[in-house]
């Protein structure tokens, strides 16, 4: 239901009734804009994208609070959400409605936030905040993503420099006894940290010399460590272990036999291993086995990879024993580790172009000068 009236102060007074029975009104000088907004808001209806200009009213802290707790996501990716809306998103928009904020509004925000946070972290921040504004969107609260369209600054991404096989054996020998198999586990099966932190015996095969990796350790601030899935469904994988891995298994369990959880690796305390705790494992070892400033627990696992290419692995092998979702990320990551094709060129032609090869194939066919 919807009419044009004119006021008696010559304003031209457009109404609408919506699905609910709730009134919109709205006064424009030109009967003629009246309509045009009838006309939209008929469309938007009929369309199935009318939106109730109330709706917008919400607050973005209001709204998000509300996605998240909807959301199906990892422990681990709950805080980490949760923990950048608070931190980067909230303190400018978080109690602003929704149907105010602007693409400039959003331009603002992420430049102010280029001054405290690297072009990556931007570029997720700003994801997030993104998806909470398509999700609103979906529940017909806003019409448009202020998002939509905003220029981020430029990522980087540095480029996989692996470490040196010396400085791994730095870093085994610069940890106290009881991680040295911690260390020599991830470089020579490329888990990752949570998954070694969560590894317990009755994953290991010593006989077939296996790993399988089903489970990664989560530790989440306030809340007791806790196994959960691995970071992907590609993650689950069984892992050919070397001999050098499976005698360090074999020791470090013997010298510190598993309690009655089944952890491999384990504080001195007898409790499972908190990332934030170990770092304060890490970092000496780091200093003292001359490492690059900054080398990270993830930088042995580029080293397994480094080695299972340099010894001719294919990537679709690498993407298994990785545990990545497709080889376009294995590649992404690896790509230039592999030899280049511009030698495999030269070596083929020279192979049969050079002197030396001329020289052999004439002697073979009986033209030798």
């Amino acid at each position: 239901m919807a009419s044009i009236r004119r006021r008696p102060d010559g304003q031209w007074r457009a109404r609408y009734r919506d699905a609910a029975g709730r009134e919109h009104a709205k006064h424009f000088a030109r009967k003629t804009d009246a309509q045009r907004w009838l006309n939209e808001v008929t469309t938007a209806v009929v369309t199935g994208q009318y939106v109730d200009p109330r709706s917008g009213r919400v607050t973005l802290r209001e709204y998000a609070e509300g996605w998240r707790s909807s959301q199906v996501h990892r422990p681990s990716t709950q805080v980490y959400i949760e923990r950048q809306l608070r931190r980067h998103a909230y303190p400018v928009l978080g109690d602003r409605p929704m149907s105010s904020i602007r693409p400039s509004d959003i331009q603002a925000w992420a430049k102010g936030l280029t001054g405290e946070l690297a072009p990556s972290t931007v570029g997720v921040v700003h994801g997030i905040v993104s998806g909470i504004f398509r999700a609103a969107m979906r529940d017909h609260v806003i019409v448009h993503n202020p998002c939509d369209g905003t220029k981020l600054p430029k990522t980087t991404k540095s480029r996989v420099e692996p470490l040196a096989t010396e400085v791994v054996l730095a870093l085994a020998d610069a940890v106290s006894d009881r991680y040295r198999a911690l260390v020599i586990l991830s470089a020579g099966s490329g888990m990752r940290q949570g998954e070694c932190f969560g590894l317990t015996v009755d994953r290991i095969d010593f006989l077939r010399r296996t790993v399988l990796v089903d489970r990664q350790l989560v530790t989440i601030s306030g809340r007791a460590p806790f196994l959960a899935p691995p970071k992907t469904a590609a993650s689950v994988r069984s892992i050919p272990l070397p001999t050098v891995v499976v005698d360090a298994l074999a020791a470090h369990l013997a010298a510190y036999p598993p309690l009655e959880d089944g952890f491999v690796l384990v504080t001195d305390a007898g409790l499972p291993i908190r990332r934030t705790a170990f770092g304060d494992v890490w970092r000496p070892a780091v200093k003292n086995a001359g490492a690059p400033t900054g080398t990270g627990f993830h930088e042995l696992r580029h080293y397994y990879a480094s080695l299972l290419i340099r010894h001719g692995e294919s990537v679709k092998v690498v993407q298994a024993r990785l545990g990545h979702a497709s080889a376009a990320e294995t590649l992404d990551i690896y790509s230039h580790l592999w030899p280049d094709s511009d030698d495999r060129t030269r070596t083929a032609v020279d192979s049969v172009l050079s002197a030396d090869s001329v020289r052999t194939a004439e002697v073979i066919d009986g033209h030798n000068p």
